[in-house]
């Protein structure tokens, strides 16, 4: 498989979702790019916003096991994982697989569970397996985790840790759409529902095998220069109080190569890093109190570095 194969295999699943989602193309583009790279996705905005439809849309563009977990507040590690139970009639214990079991699981408001109920699934998005009763189930592949949150309501949630943040590949927000995207929106949804009408366009397979190849794309040391000028940036901002760990800048690393792929190309571009950098950076750093003071956010700080570091320039 080459870049050319992995880049039709993403329009082939963005065309499908723009059946169902009107625009954002961006944020379809960093879905891609996350599942590609192994990593896990975070939608955080507002409710009404589409959050879960993107995510239905893109599992059932795909021919993987989907499966939803509505989180809420009395749910239990077990309701996620599965559980060991004893069948009377074969007089055997059997397990009884939870839906992390299945290849795209929906989290759907993540923090409204408790952090000990979170926690369970830091095993399954880093090491792709869960273990009950002491026993070990790897899970099947393709694998991805998309989990949702509403960053405004704070009664009844639980804050996500930075250990389960920074599990998360990028942290993604939808937004608003345009009043010409809204106009559309209603126009397409006035008869019927489009995402009971999308089928899937690509198969695990082909998503197993765009993970095994794009790591075959092309970075310039120059580029992995500007990489890590950045992420020491983040080190010693002083706004800053935890900057980005080596876990993120591989991310970071990782994500350029999948974003160049998808988009037919078999070299990274200065541009892809500056596209990629606050999705993948964002929900990794810890402002400090100096931030607050100047009223500034994650996104800001992320600016003001970006707008400080010199631009790779091509090499002729």
């Amino acid at each position: 498989m080459n870049v050319n194969k992995i880049n039709e295999i993403a329009l082939r699943v963005k065309d499908n979702i723009q059946r169902v989602i009107v625009g954002k193309d961006d944020v379809i583009d960093l879905m891609l790019t996350s599942i590609i790279c192994s990593g896990h996705v975070l939608l955080e905005d507002v409710p009404g916003l589409g959050k879960t439809m993107l995510a239905k849309a893109l599992a059932k563009s795909i021919d993987c096991d989907f499966k939803r977990i509505q989180f809420t507040p009395d749910l239990l590690p077990s309701d996620i994982l599965g559980l060991n139970y004893y069948n009377q009639k074969t007089g055997d214990f059997q397990l009884k697989e939870g839906p992390i079991m299945s290849q795209i699981v929906l989290a759907d408001e993540i923090n409204r569970a408790t952090p000990r109920t979170q926690s369970s699934l830091l095993e399954a998005m880093e090491e792709h397996q869960v273990s009950i009763d002491g026993v070990t189930y790897k899970l099947k592949e393709p694998f991805f985790v998309i989990a949702t949150q509403n960053p405004i309501e704070i009664s009844g949630t639980f804050a996500l840790p930075e250990a389960q943040l920074d599990r998360f590949f990028m942290r993604l927000s939808m937004g608003y759409p345009k009043f010409e995207e809204e106009f559309q929106i209603l126009m397409r949804f006035k008869d019927s529902n489009p995402i009971y009408e999308i089928e899937a366009v690509v198969s695990a397979e082909e998503i197993k095998e765009a993970r095994r190849y794009y790591s075959n794309v092309h970075v310039d040391e120059d580029i992995v220069e500007y990489i890590l000028k950045i992420v020491t940036a983040t080190r010693e901002h002083e706004e800053i109080e935890l900057g980005i760990s080596p876990r993120g800048s591989l991310a970071l690393f990782k994500a350029s190569q999948a974003y160049a792929a998808i988009n037919g190309r078999d070299y990274v571009l200065p541009d892809d890093i500056k596209f990629l950098v606050k999705p993948v950076f964002i929900h990794r750093l810890i402002l400090n109190s100096t931030s607050q003071i100047k009223g500034r956010n994650a996104e800001d700080v992320l600016d003001s570095i970006i707008c400080k570091i010199n631009t790779p320039v091509e090499k002729i």
